[in-house]
């Protein structure tokens, strides 16, 4: 028993010097050492959402089908289809919606795939992540800690009348309140130019592309919130070598700079409003546009109506194709 004793004690005396010896090596007190930070992290910066869809269409989409085209310091996916017609009567490009992809199965797929059969060349592309559209970082001030005496202790609080401070404490709310009014206007206006830039330098790059392969006619054809970014950037950049402006279930983005009330009607090209009139909130909208273009003279602005066929979407994509057909190009309609 005794040689037991003889052999753990050392060694459980040095398991409680050892760490006062790292401290004292390192001239840290046990304090100062737990009171330490971690070493922050540095974490790799995660992919866009638009990004990680461009990959899945990558390994879904055949390979004669995909461009990578560039737009500023950015590449992206673009999908190709060329005209089955020697004599090509344009090309048709697509702006998908927030929350689409370039293959999209409802609007941007369907119209990418049939309107080469129509003698069109089609080339579809998806939004990039919007800035506006993230969430915002709050800030939240810390409360105020009591400050130290000179013997590095917390001085006690003084008695004070309850609301002694009640003026000064409604003034610091009303500062609060403006400050934080003003500076999220600031940056959503921020963003929506940023986001407009990326937008606009992909589709200078699909009109560029488009070009390439001797298009007669350019058209520029936008799905939900992809009308929206389509009509302004037409409205903004107005190119010349597009002609013609599709507007399919339109939507206005909720922090958008300008509404398609007064944007749509005034484009300087022609213009196309698909909308579905068996839907309410759609039909309102659309009501609200029409008004707008009957204010204005010599405006190119028409509406199509749809019918929405819940449960048959084979047959709701055909009837928007071949209306979107129609109004591309009235003489070829069967």
């Amino acid at each position: 028993m005794f040689s037991l004793y003889r052999t753990t004690l050392p060694a459980f005396c040095l398991s409680l010097i050892l760490p006062c010896s790292a401290n004292a090596a390192t001239g840290e007190t046990p304090e100062a050492a737990a009171d330490t930070p971690p070493a922050a992290v540095q974490r790799q910066p995660l992919a866009e959402r638009s990004q990680e869809d461009a990959q899945a269409l990558e390994r879904q989409v055949p390979k004669a089908e995909q461009q990578m085209l560039q737009a500023g310091s950015e590449t992206f996916l673009a999908l190709w289809k060329p005209a089955n017609s020697s004599e090509p009567e344009g090309a048709l490009i697509i702006l998908a919606g927030a929350g689409e992809t370039a293959d999209w199965p409802k609007t941007v797929g369907p119209l990418r795939r049939k309107f080469p059969d129509a003698g069109w060349h089609s080339l579809s592309l998806s939004l990039p992540d919007l800035l506006q559209d993230s969430p915002q970082a709050r800030v939240e001030s810390a409360a105020p800690a009591n400050q130290p005496t000179a013997e590095g202790q917390s001085a006690p609080a003084k008695d004070t009348p309850a609301d002694a401070n009640a003026s000064v404490e409604q003034a610091t709310a009303v500062d609060n309140e403006a400050a934080e009014s003003a500076t999220p206007s600031a940056a959503v206006n921020s963003d929506d130019k940023a986001d407009a830039e990326r937008i606009f330098a992909r589709l200078d790059a699909a009109v560029a592309y488009a070009q390439q392969h001797n298009a007669r006619t350019i058209a520029l054809a936008g799905s939900g919130s992809g009308a929206y970014w389509a009509a302004r950037y037409l409205n903004e950049r107005q190119p010349a070598q597009v002609q013609k402006l599709v507007m399919i279930a339109a939507q206005t983005p909720a922090q958008a700079e300008q509404s398609l009330d007064s944007l749509a009607p005034s484009l300087r090209v022609a213009t196309g409003d698909f909308y579905y009139s068996n839907q309410a909130q759609a039909r309102r909208a659309a009501e609200l546009r029409l008004q707008a273009s009957k204010r204005l003279k010599d405006n190119s602005y028409r509406q199509v109506a749809l019918t929405a066929m819940p449960g048959n979407s084979k047959a709701e994509q055909e009837q928007l194709f071949r209306r979107v057909r129609g109004w591309l190009s009235p003489e070829n309609v069967d």
